[in-house]
C-alpha cells in the first residue's frame, strides 16, 4: 500500500508541473528576471600550475583525450588525443572487458603552426561497428605512457529511447568554468552539447593562443574522454589575428575537434547533424554563410527533410548566437539568422534551440516573428504553439565575466533570464516528454534554479498521441511517474 501510494504521489507531481508549463506557455506577460546576485569567483583563467592542467605522465603520453559521435546514429566515436613529443601511434586498441583489447581501430594525425606556437600532434581515429547501449574500454599510448579509459554507447534510435543531455556553453578555464564542469560530471548526463567557445585561447597572443588550447584541452579531459561532447564553434574559435599574421578562420578549432560532417552529407565540419537515442541534433554556424543558396542553407534545407520523427521524435538546434536575447550584451546579434531560419524552425516544429555567447541565461516562450517583413506585419514577436522553446546558456564560466545587463522592461517572449555561471540538461523520458533543468553554481554549489516540463512538439499533436497504443501508454505513464 505504501508503495502505491507513493506512485500515485509521484504521478500526482508529474501532472502539476505539466500545469504549471502549460499556463507558463500560455501566459506571455509572466516573465521573471531573478534578483539573485552572486558573489563571484574572480574571472581570472586558472594559474598555469594548477593541478587541473597537470599533464599525464610517461615519455610521449597522450593527452588532451576527447570523443566525439563519430557517424548519424551513434555507433561510433571519434576517439582524439595529443603527443607532444613526437608523432607516436595512432592505433586505439578497445573492447568491452576492462584491460581486454580484442579490436584495434587506426586512424590518422595532423599538426600545425599557430605564429611561432608549433602544436604536439593530433590524432583523430573513427571507431565504428559498435554495438548499441554497451560500455566499451580502449587504450591509447603505449608501453608505460599508454593510457585507459571508457564509455558508453548510446541505445539503438527509437521514438521512446530515454536519454540525458548536458548543454554547456562559453566554458573558458577560470574557477568558475572548473566549478560548471565538476557539477556536470556529476548530474548523471551521457552527452555534452556543447554551444560553443571553448578555451578563449584568442584572448591570450603569439605563443600563449596555442598553449591555452592545450591547457583547455587537459582540462576537460575527465569528461570528455568517457563520454561524446557534440561540438559547436562560436566567435572564440574564429582566431582571425593580422597582426600575428593568421588569417585563416577557426584553425586551432578544425584540427582539434574533428565532427562527423560526412556521414550527414554536410560539405563543412562547422556544421552536421547526428542522431542520438531518440533525438535528432542540428548544429549550425553562426559564424559561416548562412544565407540563401549558401552551403549551410542548402544543407540545412535537406536535413530537416531527414528528420524523421516516429524514430526520432525529439528535434533540438544548437547555434551559438541566440536569435531570441534580451540581455544588453549581443542584442540582436541573432536577427540575420532569425530572418532566414526562423520559418523552417517552425514549420518542422523544432523542440528547443540552445544558444550560448551572451553570458548568462534566458529561457523564452514559444514565439515567433515569422509575419514580420520590413514593410508590414506584425513588429513584435507573438506567441506561437508551433515555435521552439530558446534557451541561451553562455554561462559556463569564462574570463570574461556575467552579462548582468538585462533589457528593461523584460520583453513578452522572455520567461526567465538571471546572470549566473552553471549548465543545463535535458533528460528525454519518451516521445511526449522531457525535463528540462538549469543549475546555477551558487558560490561553488550546484542549485537547481529553473526547470519545466518539455512536451514534443510532434507528438503533443491530439491526432498523433491517439495513435499510441493503450498498452504503451500505460508503460510511458508507468516510467514518467517514476522520475
Amino acid at each position: 500500500m505504501p508503495e502505491v501510494n507513493k506512485m500515485q504521489s509521484l504521478l500526482f507531481q508529474f501532472i502539476l508541473a505539466s500545469f504549471v508549463f502549460l499556463i507558463s506557455v500560455n501566459n506571455v506577460n509572466a516573465g521573471i528576471t531573478s534578483t539573485f546576485i552572486r558573489k563571484e569567483w574572480p574571472s581570472v583563467d586558472i594559474p598555469l600550475d594548477n593541478e587541473v592542467f597537470d599533464i599525464p605522465t610517461g615519455h610521449n603520453a597522450p593527452q588532451q583525450v576527447h570523443i566525439t559521435q563519430g557517424n548519424y546514429d551513434g555507433n561510433a566515436v571519434i576517439i582524439s588525443w595529443v603527443t607532444a613529443d613526437e608523432p607516436g601511434s595512432s592505433k586505439v586498441h578497445y573492447g568491452t572487458s576492462e584491460k581486454n583489447y580484442e579490436f584495434t581501430a587506426e586512424g590518422k594525425m595532423t599538426n600545425y603552426t599557430f605564429y611561432k606556437y608549433n602544436s604536439g600532434y593530433f590524432h583523430h581515429v573513427l571507431v565504428d561497428g559498435l554495438e548499441y547501449d554497451t560500455k566499451y574500454y580502449y587504450k591509447i599510448g603505449s608501453g608505460d605512457s599508454a593510457r585507459e579509459f571508457w564509455f558508453q554507447t548510446p541505445p539503438a534510435i527509437g521514438p521512446d529511447v530515454p536519454y540525458k543531455f548536458g548543454i554547456i556553453g562559453d566554458l573558458g578555464q577560470t574557477y568558475n568554468s572548473l566549478s560548471t564542469l565538476e557539477h556536470y560530471i556529476q548530474s548523471g548526463a551521457q552527452s555534452v552539447l556543447f554551444v560553443g567557445d571553448l578555451a578563449y585561447a584568442d584572448r591570450y597572443q603569439y605563443n600563449d593562443v596555442g598553449i591555452r588550447w592545450d591547457l583547455w584541452g587537459r582540462f576537460v579531459e575527465p569528461s570528455t574522454a568517457y563520454q561524446p561532447w557534440i561540438w559547436t564553434a562560436g566567435n572564440h574559435e574564429i582566431e582571425y589575428m593580422p597582426y600575428m599574421n593568421e588569417v585563416i578562420p577557426f584553425k586551432s578549432y578544425l584540427h582539434r575537434y574533428p565532427t562527423p560532417h560526412l556521414a550527414c552529407k554536410s560539405s563543412n565540419p562547422m556544421w552536421y547533424a547526428i542522431r542520438r537515442a531518440s533525438a535528432h541534433i542540428i548544429v549550425l554556424s553562426s559564424y559561416s554563410p548562412f544565407v540563401k543558396y549558401t552551403p549551410q542553407w542548402v544543407w540545412l534545407r535537406e536535413e530537416l527533410k531527414r528528420v524523421d520523427r516516429e524514430k526520432t521524435p525529439w528535434l533540438i538546434v544548437l547555434m551559438h548566437v541566440p536569435i531570441y536575447n534580451s540581455n544588453e550584451a549581443h542584442f540582436m546579434e541573432g536577427e540575420s539568422m532569425r530572418a532566414v531560419f526562423e520559418e523552417w524552425f517552425i514549420h518542422h516544429r523544432v523542440d528547443i534551440i540552445f544558444a550560448g555567447h551572451v553570458h548568462a541565461y534566458e529561457r523564452s516562450y514559444r514565439i515567433s516573428n515569422v509575419r514580420y517583413n520590413v514593410s508590414s506585419g506584425e513588429r513584435y514577436p507573438v506567441p506561437d504553439k508551433s515555435a521552439p522553446v530558446y534557451i541561451t546558456v553562455g554561462d559556463g564560466g569564462n574570463q570574461e565575466g556575467l552579462a548582468g545587463r538585462f533589457r528593461d522592461p523584460q520583453p513578452d517572449y522572455s520567461a526567465f533570464r538571471e546572470a549566473s555561471y552553471g549548465h543545463s540538461t535535458l533528460e528525454i523520458r519518451n516521445r511526449t516528454h522531457a525535463f528540462y533543468h538549469w543549475n546555477r553554481n551558487d558560490d561553488g554549489k550546484k542549485v537547481a534554479t529553473d526547470s519545466f516540463v518539455l512536451h514534443n512538439q510532434y507528438w503533443s499533436n491530439n491526432l498523433r498521441r491517439r495513435k499510441l497504443k493503450k498498452h504503451h501508454l500505460r508503460s510511458v505513464v508507468g516510467r514518467i511517474s517514476s522520475y
